[in-house]
């Protein structure tokens, strides 16, 4: 008795509808998925950055709140986040906050001030113009690495009551200054001259050395003897020797000082001889 033939397995036709409806559809599936997935990482990603940017201007916005506190405690930790956070939109708040009540609010100010940066400048520029904090403001532009600052600082070296606090600005700045400050040895006013002489002496410049050893011989016995001290700071050897002849200065006070300096290379090359 022949036996049917048995029916022959749906796996193994490749064209059987089973096949299409299973292991094609998966991989239809999969490939969509594929083509999905980069759009919707960069929809999440955009939002994502959307959400960050929005608390961040929240925290800004609740710090700007805290500046109104009565404890001084909260208004200076504000003012430090505020200062940390270095946006744009800090720079009015932390403008008011130079001229807080507290001398410690104040001082963190000017430290955020410096932090915030070139978008504080125009600012601080204006802030000049009061009396009141163009302390603070000369000292927050100190902070702050813009060839804006320069002029108006070197200008406030002619004011006797704001120049100690540009002299320190000027040498926070540091080697930007120097250039101006050089410029400076030739002016007019022998208070700009003793400002500059000093604040080159602070920012120990290479430099300024050749123009310093010229100032001494200016015709103020103060500006030679500055001269002299600042040469020493920067510890040059052909600052030592340009001083010797100040042994012999009109000053009494110049001469004592140079004697001095003098002592005080000669141990140093006694205590660390220079090799041969």
């Amino acid at each position: 008795m022949e036996q049917e033939p048995k029916p022959s397995s749906t796996g193994t036709n490749p064209l059987s509808p089973q096949d299409s409806d299973g292991p094609m559809s998966d991989v239809t599936d999969s490939t969509q998925a594929e083509l999905l997935a980069p759009a919707e990482s960069v929809a999440v990603g955009q939002g994502a950055v959307a959400l960050e940017e929005e608390q961040i201007k929240d925290e800004i916005d609740i710090q700007i709140d805290l500046l109104n506190d009565p404890d001084w405690v909260v208004r200076r930790e504000a003012v430090i986040t505020l200062g940390e956070m270095a946006d744009e939109r800090c720079v009015e708040p932390l403008a008011r906050a130079l001229r807080d009540g507290d001398w410690q609010v104040r001082e963190v100010a000017i430290e955020a001030m410096g932090q915030v940066g070139s978008p504080a400048v125009d600012m601080l520029l204006k802030l000049l113009r009061d009396w009141e904090v163009r302390k603070y403001a000369i000292l927050a532009l100190g902070r702050i690495r813009d060839e804006r600052v320069l002029d108006p600082l070197m200008l406030q070296l002619r004011n006797d009551e704001f120049k100690d606090d540009a002299i320190h600005a000027l040498v926070e700045l540091g080697e930007p200054s120097v250039e101006k400050l050089i410029g400076a040895l030739r002016d007019k006013d022998e208070n700009v001259r003793k400002s500059a002489v000093l604040a080159l002496g602070r920012i120990k410049s290479s430099d300024a050395i050749t123009p310093l050893i010229d100032m001494l011989g200016d015709k103020d016995w103060f500006t030679r003897l500055t001269a002299a001290a600042a040469l020493e700071s920067i510890g040059d050897e052909r600052g030592r020797e340009a001083i010797k002849p100040l042994l012999k200065d009109p000053d009494m006070v110049v001469k004592m000082r140079v004697e001095r300096i003098l002592a005080k290379w000669k141990k140093q090359s006694i205590a660390h001889p220079t090799n041969a």
